[in-house]
């Protein structure tokens, strides 16, 4: 059994997550292109969430080895259950299949980032930016996260895939709260949405936490662009709005929730702003 600490005070460890990306903007020279300053501030984000996780964490007696293995080689922002784990004495059998199938989604990832992009023509670099970053998502959060992950359960460790098969979703509510990229959902469930629905209402605290996730993402694409500003934060606050209208009993009632009307009414808000 892990032992727990008290919760410590609700500002303990935000700092670094508003002073990295700064100083990523402050230090980065003007020269550096724009895909590098995009990379850095990610990288300056996501150190500033590790950060957060774990000056937060409750379980305090776990071996210094994996208070390393959370920070520096696991991409999940559950620091509680990482820590929790006793490595080689609950051993996780991970089927073959998930081992191939993560295999097999990175591979594609792969075939999209480098290879798809080299039949297309040269006058379109929409289409091979989009190809790009979808064989990114494929080859990282999809692929090499999930392989990581399966290696990390076998040894004992409570690493849960970032990715739960997204296109399953039969609702945003689904998409967003349990199958995508739960890494960051860890993070805003626990830090946003709980303490804000105690205060605020679950609405204010759905619509705060999406807002948030925009302006995450309008810092690390907007920002290195040079253009687009907000456009992120709009497409996270349209998110947050169709979710509470496929909430609300209208919703309810036409369906958008489950089925194929939910899964259609998923795609739908998800790709057409886009």
């Amino acid at each position: 059994m892990s032992t727990s600490r008290n919760p410590p005070p609700p500002w303990h460890g935000w700092l670094a997550l508003g002073l990295l990306p700064i100083a990523v903007l402050v230090v980065a020279p003007a020269t550096w292109p724009r895909w590098a300053l995009m990379w850095v501030l990610s990288i300056a984000l996501f150190a500033g969430c590790k950060w957060l996780t774990w000056r937060r964490r409750r379980v305090i007696d776990a071996p210094g080895w994996l208070h390393v293995a959370y920070l520096f080689a696991w991409p999940g922002l559950d620091a509680d259950g990482f820590l929790r784990s006793r490595p080689g004495f609950a051993r996780h059998a991970v089927p073959r299949r998930e081992w191939v199938g993560a295999g097999v989604k990175a591979a594609l990832g792969i075939a999209l980032f480098w290879g798809a992009p080299r039949l297309l023509p040269a006058d379109h670099p929409l289409a091979v930016g989009w190809l790009g970053m979808i064989g990114f998502i494929f080859i990282a959060h999809v692929g090499l996260f999930h392989l990581l992950s399966c290696a990390w359960r076998t040894a004992g460790v409570n690493a849960r895939p970032l990715m739960l098969r997204p296109l399953a979703s039969q609702s945003l509510a689904e998409f967003w709260g349990r199958r995508w990229n739960t890494a960051f959902r860890d993070l805003t469930h626990r830090f946003l949405f709980r303490p804000l629905t105690t205060r605020f209402g679950p609405r204010t605290a759905l619509v705060v936490g999406f807002v948030f996730s925009g302006l995450v993402h309008d810092l690390v694409i907007s920002v290195p662009a040079g253009g687009g500003y907000g456009g992120p934060t709009l497409y996270f606050l349209l998110q947050a709005l169709a979710m509470m209208l496929e909430r609300s009993r209208r919703g309810r009632r036409a369906g958008l929730g489950a089925g194929w009307r939910g899964r259609g009414f998923t795609v739908l808000v998800l790709a057409v702003p886009v």
